[in-house]
């Protein structure tokens, strides 16, 4: 659905960019916010829903090779093409030219994003997308900070300056909306049943019972 005038606040598929920073093992060492494992999972349901529907994304690393080493697999497995990915020296992504050439590029006017930590390399570039004029989400559970207070107080900075929460779950069912969207409706049961928890199940009893995986091949 093509957005005209102002943003629309329910995010569609094709009025926005996904931004995924740091996700990367050396940065997760140090999460104290969640599980690491609730953050790992959460990446990768995001990461799935943004291949699934199509949304430009733009993966982006600090010092992979010198220091913080290699992205969850989730992300690289969705993100294959190592050559598209931007590894940069800047705590702040939106301090590195390429990567707001790359999110500017899109002509896209939200901006979506998670990573690791919250506090620094999350909230900087939200606050900096905001100041240049984007509507700024941000998938809290595919984010981590050091402790539950940095990101807790990472969080309360950026709604406070507008940028929206949301959870991975949430974006992939805002995404779709619609049941009846046939191209993706399989889909989306697919990564549920693989990522989101009880309600995951919940699709797994239903698929079962009504033997809509049989039903489908």
């Amino acid at each position: 659905m093509a957005q005209s005038g102002a943003p629309r606040r329910l995010l569609t598929p094709d009025d926005h960019v996904l931004l995924l920073v740091d996700h990367e093992s050396q940065m997760g060492f140090a999460v104290g916010s969640h599980p690491m494992e609730v953050v790992i999972n959460a990446t990768q349901g995001l990461a799935k829903t943004a291949v699934l529907f199509g949304v430009p994304t733009v993966v982006t690393t600090v010092m992979e090779r010198h220091f913080s080493g290699p992205l969850f697999r989730g992300v690289r497995e969705a993100f294959p093409d190592r050559d598209d990915w931007i590894d940069r020296t800047t705590m702040n992504p939106w301090e590195d030219e390429r990567v707001r050439d790359r999110v500017r590029a899109t002509g896209k006017p939200k901006l979506v994003l998670a990573g690791l930590w919250t506090e620094v390399c999350v909230a900087m570039p939200a606050l900096c997308a905001v100041d240049e004029g984007m509507s700024v989400h941000f998938v809290a559970d595919a984010c981590g900070g050091v402790s539950p207070e940095a990101h807790e107080r990472a969080v309360q900075r950026m709604v406070q300056a507008g940028v929206q929460p949301l959870t991975w779950l949430q974006y992939l069912l805002e995404l779709q909306r619609d049941w009846a969207r046939s191209a993706t409706a399989s889909a989306v049961g697919d990564i549920a049943r693989e990522h989101a928890g009880t309600y995951g199940l919940g699709a797994e009893y239903i698929y079962t019972m009504l033997d809509w995986d049989r039903a489908e091949r």
